[in-house]
């Protein structure tokens, strides 16, 4: 068990020693994160030799022992069922509907050229062996925690299946389109506006038809929230009428705001090596720890229980972050503004719910805070007293304008962990707004998620929001760990959409580095087309079941006659309602109080 206050510890993980067995596609990101937070590679000397484990080629096993903690082990999977079929990143993106999601701008199932899910499950993987850590340090005991890549699509699927098993259709029309746009002079840009005016604005400036400027917004609107933005095809046309130098003037004069999509090669000559987050303790050594936090040993399963989370986010980075604290125990705090965030109101509903805010948002205490109000903000910061964390994901700088930064809130609680889920850390001089989108043009994601024979275009997935929302997680849950290590002082913790983006593409821009084409070979994780559906074979065998016409055989037939021939493979999920009854996914959905859909926690602890 450790020690709440070893005060010479620096970085969270200090004193810790790091070894993993298993495919380094599950271990490579826990690995890199768990290394940046201070713990060294290789066996601890003076730990007692762990009894060897059953082999299992399909799992990953990591652990973290030394200094006054007890050996902590995560056991990482591509399926939470051994018998599923998903054996690697294609399988597990075809099974839990990721390709389905990402093909809705394509008209049909597509496959990320990135490892998403593998990137996800080393996130969630380094979370759950922080918070393993953490519950010790508070006087709880080891447990082992395990995750897989299938609960890592899921998760990143969560809003989408929310929404199909509503009680009623989407806001917007669910049909094949969507950005990047075209200039005259052929450079493909993304652009981004949260103001119908500035829309309107932009396209005017450009002479777009009317009718097609107010057709577009609604898609373009909610595109974030159905992957996809069907918007009349004379948008395109105008925008290919213009030069991009000319484009950029009307944006600039409208408000609204443009982006190139850069290459991977441009991205990999830029990349400054930044860790995913940063951690700044508030002082220079330990502080005295208010009273109430001194809570009961922590049960095993919920590691952060009788930790406050005080949350004011919106959109989906801060609160996913939020939410996965949440499932791991802590009671979260919503602050809203009044009258209730207007999202709660956005269709689909579930039982006058949006589905799509309870994907994010369940289990949360909402508090209406109007932070306009000196009264209301003198509240916000009494309440952040009795809070171990507070989270957000405002505008760059409106925190320090409303007297509501880290600095502010230290003075009132020294102890607290002040996270902040951003877009672009300050990293990027003259940085386009910090939106999903964006930031995957400006960083070569619209190159990666597409094999090198497709045109770069960022995901309409909300890829880059999910991804942060778990890295914004992982930067709360270490800044909690080096907090009790430290003796009580608090931390500011900073996480970004574009470190989100850099982890998602590291494999890229190291083969871009290498001079290596960066980008993944024509046709990668394409589905092949059966009779009645889609099927996906792992990376390793779809060279081989390409050359299989499967196109007029029943999906069972189809993967039959592959497996026939050695060749691995797995449906496609087409239908993100199918989920429910999905026997490689057995008893994974259920339905919270409202009746919206929901997927299972993605770690356990035994």
């Amino acid at each position: 068990m450790a020690s709440p206050a070893v005060t010479r510890t620096v970085r969270p993980l200090d004193g810790l020693h790091l070894t993993a067995s298993g495919p380094p596609e599950l271990t490579g990101p826990a690995l890199e994160h768990l290394g940046l937070l201070g713990a060294v590679v290789g066996a601890d000397p003076e730990a007692r030799p762990e009894p060897p484990e059953p082999r299992d080629r399909a799992a990953a096993r990591i652990a973290l022992s030394g200094a006054d903690f007890d050996r902590q082990d995560a056991l990482v999977r591509w399926s939470a069922h051994p018998s599923s079929g998903m054996t690697d990143e294609a399988t597990v993106q075809a099974a839990t509907g990721v390709m389905a999601v990402h093909g809705r701008r394509d008209g049909a199932p597509r496959g990320l050229a990135v490892d998403y899910a593998a990137t996800a499950t080393g996130v969630l993987a380094a979370q759950g062996l922080l918070a393993g850590l953490l519950a010790q340090a508070r006087g709880g005991r080891a447990a082992r925690v395990t995750t897989s890549a299938d609960r890592a699509g899921l998760l990143a699927v969560s809003q989408y299946l929310a929404a199909a098993g509503a009680d009623e259709g989407e806001a917007a029309e669910l049909a094949p389109g969507g950005p990047p746009f075209t200039s005259a002079d052929g450079v493909l840009f993304e652009l981004e506006t949260l103001d119908p005016g500035a829309w309107a604005a932009f396209w005017r400036a450009l002479e777009a038809p009317s009718g097609a400027v107010r057709a577009g917004w609604r898609p373009f609107q909610f595109r974030y929230a159905t992957a996809c933005a069907p918007f009349p095809a004379a948008l395109h046309t105008t925008a290919r009428a213009h030069t991009w130098w000319r484009i950029e003037a009307a944006a600039s004069s409208s408000g609204a705001e443009v982006c190139r999509l850069r290459t991977l090669d441009e991205r990999a000559a830029e990349h400054d090596g930044a860790a995913p987050w940063s951690l700044t303790p508030h002082g220079p050594g330990p502080r005295p720890r208010p009273a109430h936090r001194a809570p009961a040993a922590p049960p095993p399963a919920r590691p952060l229980a009788g930790l406050t989370v005080l949350e004011a986010g919106r959109r989906i980075q801060a609160p996913l972050a939020a939410h996965l604290l949440g499932l791991l125990g802590a009671e979260v705090v919503r602050i809203e503004p009044p009258g209730g965030d207007p999202l709660r109101g956005m269709p689909p509903a579930c039982s006058g719910t949006s589905a799509r805010w309870l994907a994010l948002n369940r289990g949360k205490r909402a508090v209406e805070v109007d932070i306009k109000s000196a009264a209301d903000r003198r509240r916000l910061r009494e309440m952040a007293t009795g809070a171990d964390v507070f989270l957000h994901n405002w505008a760059p700088g409106k925190a320090a304008a409303l007297g509501l930064d880290s600095a502010h809130l230290a003075a009132v609680n020294p102890g607290l962990v002040y996270a902040y889920t951003g877009g672009w850390a300050g990293r990027i001089p003259d940085a386009p707004m910090g939106t999903d989108f964006m930031v995957q043009a400006r960083t070569g994601v619209g190159a990666a998620a597409r094999p090198r024979d497709e045109a770069p275009a960022p995901s309409l997935m909300t890829l880059l929001d999910v991804l942060g929302g778990l890295l914004g997680a992982e930067a709360v849950l270490a800044g909690l760990l080096l907090r009790e290590r430290t003796g009580g002082a608090g931390v500011r913790v900073d996480s970004s959409l574009l470190a989100a983006a850099d982890a998602l593409t590291a494999p890229a821009l190291r083969r871009a580095l290498r001079g290596e084409d960066p980008r993944r070979p024509a046709g990668f994780r394409r589905p092949l087309r059966t009779a009645d559906g889609w099927i996906a074979p792992t990376d390793t065998c779809a060279p081989a079941a390409a050359a299989y016409d499967l196109s007029e055989l029943p999906t069972s037939a189809a993967l039959a006659q592959l497996r026939a021939h050695g060749l691995s493979a797995t449906s496609v999920t087409a239908d993100l309602a199918d989920l429910h009854h999905d026997p490689r996914l057995p008893g994974s959905i259920s339905r919270d109080a409202h009746g919206a859909p929901a997927v299972p926690d993605p770690w356990s602890f035994l």
